[in-house]
């Protein structure tokens, strides 16, 4: 009878403990899935700064511009959706060359995450051939 009482006594403390771990690991979960979206966006976003800066077709905007994104990329909020927002710096370093640096934060993380790339425009990207209008 006392070996049983122990294992119950024993069984419980290890429930607890693992119980006691939940919020730590919903909490973790959560700051992993914003990182995965914000990495999602950053990854988009230099992906097409890098595609309209190569093509000589495309005006650079040079300059700092600031962009809400929701994480479903949708219109309009989906149900669990969450507002990031983006600040892309785009900056002329030399002769067709330019820098992007990109920013991503969300509620409850001022810092974020940000990225960068140099984009170096080239001929053979021209689209449409000879930059009429499609």
């Amino acid at each position: 009878m006392i070996e049983v009482l122990i294992a119950i006594f024993l069984t419980a403390v290890g429930i607890m403990a693992i119980m006691s771990m939940q919020p730590t690991a919903w909490q973790t979960a959560s700051k992993a899935d914003f990182r995965g979206r914000a990495a999602e966006i950053l990854h988009s976003r230099l992906e097409n700064a890098e595609q309209n800066i190569m093509n000589p077709c495309v005006a650079v905007n040079v300059g700092i511009t600031n962009a809400t994104v929701l994480a479903s990329s949708q219109a309009a909020a989906a149900p669990g959706d969450v507002t990031f927002n983006v600040q892309t710096n785009i900056q002329n370093i030399g002769t067709n060359t330019w820098q992007v640096n990109i920013t991503v934060t969300w509620p409850g993380n001022a810092v974020g995450i940000n990225g960068g790339i140099v984009v170096i425009r080239q001929e053979r990207f021209r689209y449409p051939a000879g930059c009429a209008s499609v």
